[in-house]
């Protein structure tokens, strides 16, 4: 039996991660390349990165226009979290960044929190890889701590919301290109600070 699946078929977020599906490939082969987990020098670097793209989205989670659309989203970001990482490497608190990514539609944006929200369901992943570098939840590693509901059922109920947005297949490609500029945004940083 062969069965296909059209875009027609697919889910909203399945016809967004379909779309970037080759520039979030390209970045997460970067990412590992560079070897973020294989000192705590490398992971400070890593915080770097993620500390300049979460300054970019952290405007996102807490845009009334946004809230309106996906719920509790003011309470996802991880900017703070980050911030509290990099003190505790470093021992001091580091610079307040402003966001690079300029004015951003509404369409664009949920992109960019697409991204942002769906880093978070990989985090488990990079956790487990700043364990062994004796990082945990409680230091250096809060960013890549799981929601206390469960990182699935976190991600689920963004997903839920994401879907039942009313965008037209314009608002879509918006979105995918919003995205795809995200992801394009995180692998210059991993290229300027692993350099």
């Amino acid at each position: 039996m062969n069965i296909q699946t059209t875009t027609e078929h697919q889910t909203r977020i399945q016809r967004l991660k379909a779309l970037t599906d080759a520039t979030h490939r390209g970045l997460d082969q970067r990412i590992m390349a560079a070897e973020p987990f294989a000192s705590r020098e490398r992971y400070e670097l890593f915080l770097d990165v993620q500390h300049r793209f979460h300054a970019d989205v952290s405007p996102l989670y807490h845009a009334p226009a946004l809230g309106s659309l996906l719920p509790d989203l003011a309470s996802r970001c991880r900017l703070e979290a980050l911030r509290r990482d990099i003190a505790d490497l470093t021992g001091s608190a580091p610079p307040v960044l402003i966001a690079q990514t300029g004015p951003l539609g509404v369409q664009a944006a949920l992109g960019w929190l697409y991204v942002a929200e769906g880093s978070n369901l990989g985090a488990a992943f990079l956790l487990r890889e700043a364990e062994k570098l004796g990082l945990s939840e409680e230091f250096g590693a809060r960013h890549l701590a799981g929601h206390p509901d469960g990182r699935g059922l976190h991600w689920r109920s963004f997903v839920a919301s994401f879907n039942s947005l009313p965008l037209s297949n314009e608002d879509e490609a918006e979105a995918a290109e919003g995205a795809r500029a995200a992801f394009r945004r995180v692998h210059a940083l991993v290229e300027e600070i692993f350099a």
